[in-house]
This record gives structure tokens, C-alpha cells and sequence, in this order.
């Protein structure tokens, strides 16, 4: 089949390639350039790459401007003989860097090729993992947001080989960390198909990183360069997705990180986090005062209900029990029977039983908890907490002797709760 397809190959090009046009673009033995190029993508289509070897060195070496496929089908053929010629290796992977080399002496695109040849020198030979950092290092420089993924990776990697060999120190790791990560998640937000890479990519490179630093440390190394960098947007918003990313959301430092970013680039789901976060240093009013800027600049309403419920809860926490059931009811005009805030309005109502005096008007504020949580069973996402709230709380109803002393009531007798809540019901027992 080969040997047929060279004699036609060779006839071919004997009566229809122009001397002139070959020798321009191939050189002087344009007939051999173009039947090795020919003969080697042809055993290249086929997978034979042993047979696509020899053709493709010759084109390799005799039409280096001949075409770009002699450097992007290249590599396979070379790799496919580091795998089953280990006793040439050295020698393949020197003719691998060869072709990256040549690629962009006739081709250009520096940034990309180097990024390739980085990872593959480290990826056969780690004992050159300095080289392979600094190619690496040169190629994310002329890449930057479009940096492959695969060279994200390997760069990182020959700085954790460094770390761990003391050529490195932990706090440039982390710097270098933080510009890396930037990379990633600016293509993780493309949502493209070549994101998947860069998930794969942060998820491991995250794993590696808690080997090196914690919230302490990240502070110690960033908090002096924050009070000269605080009015540099990227360096902020760098910090802050670091923190974010080892969790250290609890601490004072992200707090006032994340106040100085919201400051210069406020957003809706920043100013809910700020608001979580004022929450947890029972600070109520200013949670409250977050959650209504996120409120009142967020445009998609499932967020915006998003936001008022976190409000609700925020008046709930602090005891202000009217507020927070006024706030949450606001959410069925942007998600009508919304089962979170059918959930949250009963869990409101449960939490603010103990406002009531008696202990009977207490047990009757369970039954309008139970109204609300039955109410949350028709939405798929909470019917199963919905469920467990209502057989727990149920218990709490009132008995029948208790409904009898209290005005006679009857199981379905309509029933006003007041204390607080001043709310129409339905009798119900818990016997």
C-alpha cells in the first residue's frame, strides 16, 4: 500500500509541482521535501510512527519551512520513541527540545512553544527541573491569562522541586502562587472547553500549596505589602482569592482584605460575604447594611432572594423576629412558594417562640411554623427537611386538655396567635 502510494506520490509531483513555486518554498530538492513530508504525515495518519521516523527527520532537517506539521506532529513521533527506545532516550528528548527550538525560529509563537518545551523537558528529565523553570518562567511571562495549562502546572511544579531542594523559599513560592492563580481562574471563568484543564490544573496545585502555607503565614508575608499595594485592585483581589482558597475566612486579616477590595470593586456577592462574616462577629447592623447593598445592586432575582434571605436570617440571629419574617416574605415576589424561605420563615417563628408569655401561646406559634414548613413540601429542593421540621415541631402542639382550658378550642377551630406574631392558624394537638 505504501510502496503504491510513493510511485504515485512521485509521478504526481513530477508532472504537477511548478520548479519555480517548489523551490521557493522548499528549496532545492523540492521533490524529496515534498514526498518525505507526504510519505511521513501519511505512516503519521496511520500511527505507524517507527515508519513516520525517518521521513519526518529528513524534512525535519532538509525543509524546516516547509510546513507547519512537521513541528505539531513532531513531538508524538519523537515521544512514541522515549517510550519504546528507553535505551535513546537521552537522545530522543534532545531532538524533542530541538523541535520546539526550530518551531519557533520558522514559526514563531514563542510563548506557547516554550510553554510546550518546559513541560516536556521537565516532564523526561527532572534532573533539569532549573532549566525547565526558567523556559516556564519565560513563557507564562509572554502568556500570561493565556498561558496553556499544562505550562501552569509544570511551573509550579519545578517551584515546589526548588522549595523542597532549598533553592527556593517558601514566601516566593507563595508570590509566584498567587500570580499563577490568577491564570487559572481567569480561564476557569471563560467556561470554555479547555476550562477542564484548568479546573484539573488549580485542584491539584491547590494540594500542594497547604504543604507550604496557612492563614498565619499568608498574613506575615502579604500584610506589609498590603499597606503599600492597597490601592492596587489586582494585588488585592490576588490576596483575597488566596485566603479565600485555604479557607481563611475567619480570620481578622480577610476581613479587612476583603473590605479594601469591596471598597475598590464592590460587588453583590462581596457584600454578602462581608455581611456573613460581620454576622459571625455579632456585629447585626452592619451584616445588615452589607446584605442591602448586595441587595439593591444585584440584578438577577434568584440572587437577590438569595441576599433577602440572608438578611431575614440576619434579623433572626439578632432577635429581631418581625424584620426578619417582613424580610423574608419579600422573596415570593422574586421566587413565588420558594422552599428555602418557607423554611426560613418557619425556623423564625420556631425561634421566636420563647418571646410569648405562656407556655400555651408558645405551643400555638408552633402550629403557624408547621403551616409554613407543610407549605415548603411542594418545592423538591426542602421537602425533606420540610418533613423532619414538621414531625419534630409537631410534637410541640399543644394537648388536647391544654386546647379545652384555653377557650374550649376544637382540632380545626381557626385560631389567632398574638404575642408578636398576630397571625391567623389552624388548631392542631400533639395527642
Amino acid at each position: 500500500m505504501i510502496k503504491n502510494f510513493i510511485i504515485t506520490l512521485t509521478l504526481t509531483l513530477s508532472f504537477s509541482i511548478g520548479e519555480a513555486f517548489s523551490q521557493a518554498k522548499y528549496g532545492a530538492d523540492s521533490i524529496s521535501c515534498v514526498t518525505n513530508l507526504s510519505l511521513f504525515r501519511e505512516y503519521y495518519k496511520q500511527k505507524n510512527y517507527a515508519e513516520a521516523l525517518n521521513p519526518w527527520r529528513w524534512t525535519f532537517q532538509n525543509c524546516p519551512s516547509a510546513s507547519g506539521n512537521i513541528y505539531k506532529n513532531g513531538p508524538t513521533i519523537i515521544k512514541s520513541m522515549i517510550k519504546n527506545r528507553p535505551d535513546k532516550k537521552q537522545e530522543y528528548v534532545d531532538t524533542l527540545m530541538q523541535i520546539y527550538d526550530q518551531r519557533i525560529e520558522y514559526f514563531g509563537n514563542e510563548g506557547y512553544v516554550l510553554g510546550r518545551k518546559g513541560a516536556d523537558l521537565l516532564r523526561y528529565d527532572k534532573t533539569k527541573f532549573l532549566e525547565a523553570s526558567e523556559i516556564l518562567a519565560r513563557s507564562i511571562y509572554l502568556q500570561k491569562n493565556n498561558s496553556d495549562a499544562g505550562a501552569v502546572l509544570a511551573y509550579f511544579n519545578t517551584l515546589d522541586i526548588m522549595v523542597k531542594k532549598d533553592l527556593m523559599s517558601e514566601d516566593t513560592l507563595i508570590n509566584k502562587y498567587s500570580n499563577l492563580i490568577n491564570i487559572i481562574d481567569y480561564n476557569i471563568k471563560k467556561n470554555d472547553k479547555k476550562s477542564k484543564f484548568y479546573l484539573k490544573t488549580s485542584d491539584i496545585i491547590n494540594k500542594k500549596i497547604v504543604d507550604y502555607i496557612d492563614c498565619i503565614k499568608i498574613e506575615n508575608i502579604f500584610k506589609e505589602k498590603l499597606s503599600l499595594k492597597n490601592n492596587d485592585t489586582a494585588f488585592v483581589k490576588s490576596l483575597y482569592d488566596i485566603l479565600s482558597k485555604q479557607k481563611c475566612n475567619s480570620t481578622e486579616f480577610y476581613f479587612y482584605v476583603s473590605k479594601s477590595l469591596y471598597k475598590m470593586s464592590p460587588t453583590p456577592s462581596l457584600a454578602s460575604k462581608l455581611g456573613k462574616i460581620c454576622i459571625k462577629r455579632n456585629d447585626y447592623g452592619q451584616a445588615i447594611k452589607y446584605f442591602d447593598e448586595a441587595i439593591k445592586n444585584e440584578f438577577d432575582n434568584n440572587k437577590k432572594a438569595k441576599f433577602l434571605l440572608e438578611k431575614a436570617d440576619a434579623y433572626r440571629i439578632s432577635g429581631n423576629y418581625r424584620n426578619a419574617i417582613l424580610t423574608a416574605k419579600k422573596t415570593n415576589d422574586l421566587k413565588k412558594n420558594w422552599g428555602e424561605s418557607l423554611i426560613l420563615i418557619g425556623n423564625i417563628y420556631v425561634a421566636g417562640a420563647n418571646k410569648c408569655s405562656s407556655d400555651f401561646e408558645k405551643s400555638t406559634v408552633y402550629w403557624v411554623a408547621v403551616d409554613y414548613f407543610t407549605k415548603a413540601l411542594s418545592d423538591v429542593e426542602t421537602s425533606e427537611r420540610a418533613k423532619k421540621n414538621i414531625n419534630t415541631y409537631s410534637k410541640y402542639f399543644p394537648t388536647k386538655e391544654e386546647c379545652f382550658f384555653n377557650g374550649s378550642l376544637q382540632t380545626g377551630d381557626p385560631y389567632t396567635v398574638e404575642c408578636w406574631l398576630n397571625t391567623r392558624t389552624t388548631v392542631r394537638t400533639s395527642d
